[in-house]
């Protein structure tokens, strides 16, 4: 039975679709927030988890928010952290203790558009098709190796919120299937930062894109 702990700072929806899929030995041994008012801490609750706040309004540097998370989250020695919604930049020492067993889902193809506003950008440069990606946490920004993936296509009449809809509902799919492959222990690091998933087939994505304009 693998452990994992949560960390969100408001609804958490990656963090419910992890709860409502139910992963064979994986146990939820807490979900944590930064904000008192995160909505997911509800509904952590209504489904047995235990929920903590670590305020970072409380600490006046990073480094102390980052200690007293630590402290927060190894009080449950879980095997595994998951990031799902969390709205703060930690520092490198944090993610270095965690090296390996840190994920984070990104609502685009990285290494496109790392960081806030992706649909926005997205929409802006022009893609044809977007996405999420689920990676390891490293230091760099959204720059970990890449555990999975899912493309979506950028439609005629897309704004940033009919985008960001498309793109979290596939987040929904491949964050809790992440959290199986290495409740499973399939995941492992290679060589380069890549991370290869034993036994796993690579999926196909059927992109129903716009006819191109050959006239």
């Amino acid at each position: 039975m693998k452990s994992i702990v949560i960390l969100i700072s408001g609804r958490g929806s990656n963090m419910e679709a992890i709860v409502r899929a139910g992963i064979p030995g994986v146990r939820i041994a807490a979900v944590i927030s930064n904000r008192a008012d995160a909505a997911g801490l509800a509904f952590a609750m209504k489904h047995g988890i235990n929920t903590a706040v670590v305020a970072h309004a409380d600490h006046a540097e990073r480094a102390s928010f980052d200690a007293a998370l630590q402290a927060a989250i190894d009080a449950h020695a879980p095997d595994l952290v998951v990031l799902a919604g969390f709205m703060r930049v930690l520092g490198d020492d944090f993610v270095r203790h965690y090296s390996g067993r840190l994920l984070n889902i990104h609502p685009s193809l990285l290494p496109s558009f790392p960081g806030l506003h992706t649909h926005r950008r997205a929409l802006a440069a022009g893609v044809r098709v977007h996405g999420a990606t689920v990676h390891f946490v490293t230091p760099e920004l959204d720059g970990g190796p890449v555990v999975i993936q899912v493309v979506v296509p950028v439609l005629p009449g897309d704004d940033e919120d009919i985008l960001a809809a498309r793109v979290l509902a596939e987040e929904h799919r491949i964050y809790p299937q992440a959290v199986r492959w290495f409740a499973e222990g399939r995941l492992s690091m290679t060589e380069g930062a890549h991370v290869a998933v034993a036994g796993a087939r690579p999926k196909q994505f059927a992109l129903h894109l716009p006819p191109l304009d050959t006239e």
